[in-house]
């Protein structure tokens, strides 16, 4: 096949890539760390009406710095944020970062979900713990790592069900290159069809990962549910692509454009007043290799795959949950 997922089927599986969580149970919330192994030229796409970031300013084109350490995904709403200050200090210390005469900054963009209404407790004695979870994070970052409850998964929900961390990736043969998605799925949206058990991305499985999804049972096609007013406990969906393909950081930031209808293909609704949607796109070609870029066929290819891959790793996110604090899990109801 000339379209097929790598061996982990995981953002992994794109070279240079590795992948740490962390974890609070008692406050259930938690932070996901992508690292890429040399600095990757990154660009960011926000399409959520309530974003909470860190800084994406600095991956517009006509910034200065291209290239990124590592992007971190948590929970914890604003207080979230601190997570990358613990990346920055674990890199610091690798001597990682942009260098600025003799200092060496590490370059840390970072965007947040709201789970701070989940029934964890969130009074952590007055100290969040987002920045040491931030470090573990880096501390456990390996090409392996958990889905569902885990990281930034651990106290997220998509719409009434539990949601989730998810992964996979895409190798394209054609092109020669892999392309990974991880995504922390926190959507005020549902990732299943109304008055089925079918997910809406269920076209887009690939060798199971979604338990073998049934396609939709009645023949016309859904009527999308609207959501209602309830108390506000959910919001954002968080996702990082990466791939091992060359980009300038314009054409990084048309990928991240494109994956996001992958979105769509995933949730309804999406990118709510309500959602904080972000998708970071890394491309760890090295240096060298940057002076063969795509063309814009290779490029619209790489970006198809990757929206393809976007709304395969939200699916998986609601897949692999697990039922927590009340909220059931999709497998529940499966």
């Amino acid at each position: 096949m000339l379209l097929h997922p790598g061996p982990k089927n995981l953002i992994t599986d794109v070279p240079g890539i590795k992948v740490g969580n962390a974890e609070d149970t008692e406050a259930l919330t938690g932070t996901t760390v992508v690292l890429a192994d040399r600095p990757a030229i990154a660009a960011v796409d926000v399409r959520g009406g309530a974003p909470g970031t860190r800084e994406t300013d600095m991956l517009a084109s006509e910034s200065t710095v291209e290239r990124v350490d590592a992007i971190t995904l948590s929970g914890g709403s604003a207080f979230g944020l601190d997570a990358a200050g613990g990346v920055m200090q674990w890199l610091a210390q690798q001597g990682r970062g942009f260098s600025v005469g003799e200092a060496r900054i590490p370059i840390v963009p970072a965007a947040i979900l709201f789970d701070l209404l989940n029934g964890g407790n969130k009074g952590w004695d007055g100290t969040p713990p987002y920045r040491s979870l931030g470090i573990e994070a880096c501390e456990m970052a390996g090409t392996d790592f958990a889905l569902g409850n885990a990281g930034a998964g651990l106290g997220a929900q998509a719409g009434d069900l539990k949601g989730g961390l998810g992964s996979c990736s895409l190798v394209d043969e054609q092109l020669g290159y892999t392309i990974g998605a991880l995504a922390a799925v926190n959507a005020v949206g549902s990732a299943v069809m109304p008055d089925q058990t079918t997910l809406w991305a269920w076209p887009f499985e690939r060798d199971g990962e979604l338990g073998r999804q049934q396609p939709p049972g009645k023949q016309e096609p859904p009527v999308p549910d609207m959501p209602q007013k309830r108390p506000l406990r959910t919001a954002t969906t968080l996702v990082t692509v990466a791939t091992d393909a060359p980009l300038s950081q314009p054409q990084a930031k048309r990928v991240a454009v494109m994956a996001q209808d992958g979105f769509a293909r995933a949730l309804h609704p999406v990118h709510s007043p309500l959602d904080g949607d972000i998708v970071f796109v890394l491309s760890t070609a090295r240096e060298e290799d940057h002076s063969e870029l795509l063309d814009p066929w290779d490029l619209s290819r790489l970006g198809a795959g990757a929206a393809d891959c976007v709304a395969r790793a939200i699916a998986r996110g609601v897949y692999e949950a697990e039922g927590l604090g009340g909220v059931p899990a999709y497998k529940d109801i499966r």
